[in-house]
């Protein structure tokens, strides 16, 4: 019996350890998080961290035809990859070349398929790179955007979401505008993007098994000017990417996750490269908003809570204006 009851108690003890731990370990990275979000904004020098960041004088300033590398990421987003993919078929570059690059996981069945498609489709000036890697790796969007940089060998790297569009003009205008160009950051001056749309819109909603590609009524988008290179529009020199990757220096960007991660990190690059980025005018740059975000798991409180402030603060965006 005692033998018993020492046993008991020790597999007690074991459990109550590892909760330990996993509480520890999620307190530790709520603390990490909220310290990097303080120190994005500015409060502790980005030069702490951040020691590759190459000189302006140390960037190469190309001219002529240029090489892009856009980089998206998918999962469980197909329906809004089938846009962006087609904005490429559809309005083929001239003037530069383009390096599609999507980070998906095999088991995203839908996305999987797609790619299936488009890679059978020949477009002039564009090449399709799919990048397979496990759920836990896509979870961290950072993870995937900084492998892309390190890799790269373009001239520009454009980080971009699935639900972005490059458009009639866009890519042509890009190539223009960035001759001979050494800044870290650039990104469009003017995006146009739809309202907050519901499950229900029937732009969230193509076949997918239709022919491709598909297309898009531009009526229904309306113009926008942001203020700093968000998330799908951070557009860098390639020379910065390959010396400081995408957050590269800060690892807890760089972890796995078990579920998807807010993208916190998008302001973290741009304090890591001292700047909110150099605004760019460009035509046919298009964003489909939607108020629910169906890569995050959860309750139907907890989703329908984040639509909720999502649609607040898209009103209190509109109602202050550009």
């Amino acid at each position: 019996m005692m033998a018993r009851s020492i046993g008991t108690e020790s597999s007690r003890m074991n459990e109550l350890l590892r909760d330990f731990n996993r509480v520890e370990g999620k307190w530790h990275d709520q603390a990490t998080l909220v310290f990097l979000r303080l120190a994005a904004s500015g409060l502790v020098p980005s030069g702490w961290y951040e020691k590759n960041l190459p000189p302006i004088a140390g960037r190469a300033a190309r001219t002529q035809h240029l090489e892009l590398e856009i980089v998206s990421h998918c999962w469980q987003y197909a329906h809004f990859l089938v846009y962006q993919l087609s904005s490429l078929v559809r309005h083929p570059p001239r003037q530069l070349s383009v390096t599609m690059t999507v980070f998906y996981c095999p088991e995203d069945e839908a996305a999987s398929r797609l790619l299936e498609r488009f890679s059978s489709l020949d477009v002039p000036g564009v090449s399709w790179n799919w990048q397979p890697v496990r759920k836990e790796l896509l979870f961290r969007r950072a993870i995937g955007r900084n492998r892309a940089a390190l890799a790269t060998q373009a001239d520009w790297v454009w980080f971009t979401d699935c639900d972005l569009m490059f458009q009639a003009g866009c890519l042509d205008a890009l190539a223009e505008a960035l001759q001979g160009r050494q800044d870290a950051l650039v990104f469009p001056a003017v995006e146009r993007c739809t309202a907050l749309l519901a499950d229900d819109n029937p732009l969230l909603n193509p076949d997918l098994d239709a022919s491709i590609p598909v297309d898009i009524d531009a009526s229904d988008f309306s113009e926008r000017r942001p203020s700093r290179a968000t998330g799908p529009l951070q557009i860098t020199h390639g020379d910065v990417a390959r010396a400081c990757g995408y957050c590269n220096a800060l690892d807890y960007y760089q972890r796995p996750a078990e579920r998807w991660r807010k993208a916190h990190e998008d302001r973290a690059f741009r304090w890591l490269l001292q700047t909110q980025g150099v605004p760019l005018e460009l035509p046919g740059v298009y964003r489909i908003r939607h108020a629910s975000k169906g890569r995050y798991t959860g309750s139907p409180f907890m989703s329908g809570l984040r639509g909720g402030l999502r649609r607040l603060v898209s009103h209190i965006q509109e109602r202050s204006g550009p």
